[in-house]
């Protein structure tokens, strides 16, 4: 027989017409998805090649099969299960929000320490530096940065505290100036805005960490906001921010960077409390009850993974101690019905 090699799968779309390779499945898989380019409504037939060292060994031919357009993917349906969950627990947390429910929100400490932050560095006569990192507009942890920026530059705003916001992207750095134009507008203070203090330096990794790191020696900031994604530069700019004598608020998504931030700032935002910083700072109840409703979703999930990791467990032990697989199949169907999102 030889040495097994897989399955291929040959295609037709009809009997008198060659039949060409479409692509090929490893020993132990029971089902193939054509997804080369068929059309609707069209006959093709198939037949399945067993490959070994030694020769082949054909299938029956199957067919004529035809494919259809469907409305519904019932395969599909714990993705629909899992929206109409989210869905109604963000819609019913936003009509509670609305009603004037109070809904608890864990405090975060580096949100909480802008106000101090602010008021220190003006006490000390210093400007505030702010770094969005190496951020786009386009990524979700620099639309939440934006927000946090709003927040400080309020509170320059209101103690009359120079704000310094180095960029490294065009498109950030004119979104920060209409942040900053705002905020200071908001507390009347437009006179305080300067479109100098937000410039562009460059868009090099490391032309941009050795423009920031100069800024804070040359101006000696009290208090340095490092708000978005960041690389190996992390701790370089952290390290000078520390050299001077700044308060340090860090907050970021890189989980390679987190740890940096953590050793050498005051503060430092971990993963999504950057997302939620935005509901923090102003808590209107869209974005109160999306968060509320998120979370409940997550901790749901999360009942679902201990209960998983019981139940595997427990099945394994039964089999090896009692030899009883009465719960292999129920284990198997939960695993398959989270592998199929």
């Amino acid at each position: 027989m030889g040495i097994f090699q897989g399955y291929f799968v040959y295609r037709s779309e009809s009997l008198t017409e060659e039949f060409k390779n479409i692509g090929s499945a490893a020993p132990g898989v029971t089902s193939f998805e054509d997804n080369s380019d068929t059309r609707d409504g069209k006959e093709y037939f198939y037949f399945i090649r067993t490959q070994t060292g030694s020769g082949h060994q054909d299938s029956p031919i199957i067919g004529p099969v035809v494919s259809r357009a469907q409305w519904f993917n019932t395969q599909r349906m714990n993705v629909l299960v899992v929206t109409l969950l989210v869905s109604v627990l963000v819609v019913y947390y936003i009509r509670r929000a609305h009603a004037g429910d109070k809904l608890f929100v864990r405090k975060i400490a580096g949100l909480d320490a802008i106000d101090d932050a602010v008021g220190r560095s003006t006490e000390m006569g210093r400007p505030i530096l702010y770094s969005f990192g190496l951020g786009y507009l386009n990524e979700v942890w620099t639309i939440a940065s934006l927000s946090i920026l709003h927040r400080v530059a309020q509170k320059c705003a209101e103690y009359s505290t120079r704000l310094l916001v180095p960029q490294y992207d065009p498109l950030v750095m004119s979104a920060a100036q209409e942040t900053v134009k705002q905020a200071y507008s908001e507390k009347g203070r437009p006179d305080l805005y300067d479109e100098r203090d937000i410039a562009f330096l460059t868009a090099d990794q490391f032309g941009y960490a050795a423009g920031v790191d100069g800024m804070v020696l040359r101006e000696k900031p009290g208090a340095v906001f490092w708000q978005g994604y960041f690389y190996a530069e992390s701790l370089i700019l952290a390290e000078t921010g520390h050299s001077v004598g700044a308060i340090q608020i860090a907050g970021t998504t890189s989980v390679e960077q987190v740890p940096f931030f953590v050793v050498a700032c005051d503060y430092t935002l971990i993963g999504e409390e950057m997302y939620a910083a935005s509901c923090y700072l102003r808590p209107e109840p869209q974005m109160l009850g999306s968060l509320k409703g998120e979370d409940f979703t997550k901790a749901i999930i999360l009942v679902f993974l201990i209960f998983g990791t019981f139940l595997g467990t427990l099945d394994v032990l039964l089999q090896h101690l009692f030899n009883v697989d009465s719960l292999h199949v129920l284990f198997l169907n939960i695993v398959q019905w989270f592998n199929t999102f």
